[in-house]
């Protein structure tokens, strides 16, 4: 909720800064770029907020807890990347990318071991917590 008022806030002041009081697209370049950093990362909100949801219900809240954090903090670098130049975005795109593909993976994992659980019995919680809780750290390395 911060980052979404944070990012409205900036595309409100680049919209006062280029255009006045109206709210046009086609105004600054600055103004572009705030704008369409702004649509990214709400567009990928829903996405975010599902597969952590899924991963911490599923899987292990820990990890997805980690995750969900490193998620908003990549959210937030990759837009102040994209105010400035669209490269400089890249790496917090990439990372965000990777990020929930992580939430993905564990999300699938729990829905596995659900199923397993319920066909043939077997359990496989403890080692799936154990290998989730070893990777997540390796989201810090860029």
């Amino acid at each position: 909720m911060f980052f979404t008022a944070f990012f409205a806030s900036k595309v409100e002041q680049e919209s006062k800064n280029s255009t006045g009081k109206i709210v046009q697209r086609g105004g600054s370049s600055a103004f572009e770029r705030v704008f369409t950093a702004s649509q990214n990362c709400r567009d990928a909100y829903p996405t975010f907020l599902a597969v952590l949801w899924c991963a911490g219900l599923l899987c292990s809240q820990a990890p997805a807890a980690f995750a969900g954090l490193m998620y908003l903090f990549v959210r937030q670098k990759y837009f102040i990347g994209y105010m400035g130049e669209r490269t400089q975005s890249t790496p917090g795109y990439i990372f965000g990318k990777r990020i929930i593909l992580f939430l993905f993976l564990m999300s699938v994992a729990g829905v596995l071991n659900y199923y397993l659980g319920v066909l043939f019995g077997s359990d496989f919680q403890i080692y799936i917590k154990t290998v989730t809780g070893t990777i997540s750290p390796l989201l810090l390395i860029p």
